[in-house]
């Protein structure tokens, strides 16, 4: 049996999976090789790694995490998990199980873009989520924000640091009086004809067609997709969640803790703020949070 069974093998997992063998912890990581980030040719923002491919720093950290012993990785996918008497049992899609004293789920979510022809052939590339992880590449190119959920319009504020931005409203997330006041502060342009389609040769970006037959001249899209679970495995421990701007994430405290005992999270499953270094950050406190609660199982 190991002491932890750490399920997600991208920045959240492999940072949890680093403090336990540290700790000298029996760590198993199951991963199913298909991380969030995998459309995206550079990661930015990222402390000493800004710049450079994800699939290399997981490349990097894998190696590193398995200089030590007590450590082992298996990638597949955690299909099942249960509660047994001295932990969890996790069952695996190509068959058998494994068990752990505790959990740490790294699952990560699943996105779910606007159903808009050509957005999907440009995720990671041109059409992006976080300006902090890509805005800097398109600095003072025209670039757009594509209403999606109500918090949209704080994501249009932000977006004139990098560059001349328009909001489209795309019919149905209206600015409100403070936010259209706050838009012509930050210089925000407003369509309210929808966009329809994104033009050019795939992943690049040369504007985008409106439903009225106009051409815009657009370089990069801002948009925030519907986040979803990526597996139901929280859901199936009884993890308590909260409802985020894109979706919903797993209820966890200052070190990860889920509502569930002996089960922490951590990641973009775990928070409605979606960035590399802060999933990192949390998976070094979901470690610590799971090896201390072994600390203090042996002394009560």
């Amino acid at each position: 049996m190991y002491d932890v069974i750490v399920i997600g093998g991208s920045f959240a997992g492999l940072s949890a999976a680093l403090q336990l063998a540290r700790a000298r912890q029996k760590v198993l990581v199951v991963d199913a090789g298909l991380p969030r980030n995998r459309f995206a040719d550079e990661a930015h923002g990222f402390l000493g790694q800004d710049g450079r491919p994800p699939a290399s720093i997981l490349r990097d950290a894998r190696s590193q995490l398995l200089r030590y012993p007590t450590v082992h990785i298996r990638t597949g996918e955690a299909s099942a998990v249960e509660p047994i008497n001295d932990g969890f049992a996790v069952g695996l899609s190509s068959g058998g199980e494994e068990q752990a004293r505790r959990l740490v789920l790294a699952t990560g979510v699943s996105d779910t873009l606007p159903s808009i022809p050509g957005l999907r052939e440009r995720w990671g590339e041109s059409v992006l989520h976080c300006p902090y992880c890509h805005g800097y590449e398109v600095r003072d190119l025209p670039l757009a924000v594509l209403a999606a959920h109500p918090m949209s319009p704080h994501q249009a504020l932000l977006i004139p640091d990098w560059g001349p931005t328009t909001y489209f409203t795309q019919g149905e997330f209206e600015p409100g009086p403070a936010e259209l006041q706050a838009f012509a502060a930050r210089g925000v342009a407003i369509e309210r004809t929808p966009i329809v389609e994104l033009l050019g040769e795939a992943p690049a970006l040369d504007g985008v067609r409106l439903a009225d037959g106009r051409v815009l001249n657009v370089a990069a899209v801002f948009t925030a997709p519907r986040t979803t679970p990526t597996t139901p495995l929280a859901a199936l421990l009884g993890c308590d969640h909260e409802d985020g701007p894109t979706g919903p994430y797993i209820k966890v405290d200052q070190l990860g803790a889920t509502s569930v005992d002996g089960v922490w999270a951590a990641g973009d499953a775990a928070t409605p703020m979606h960035n590399a270094t802060l999933a990192s950050a949390a998976g070094v406190l979901a470690g610590i949070g799971a090896h201390q609660a072994r600390v203090r199982a042996a002394t009560d």
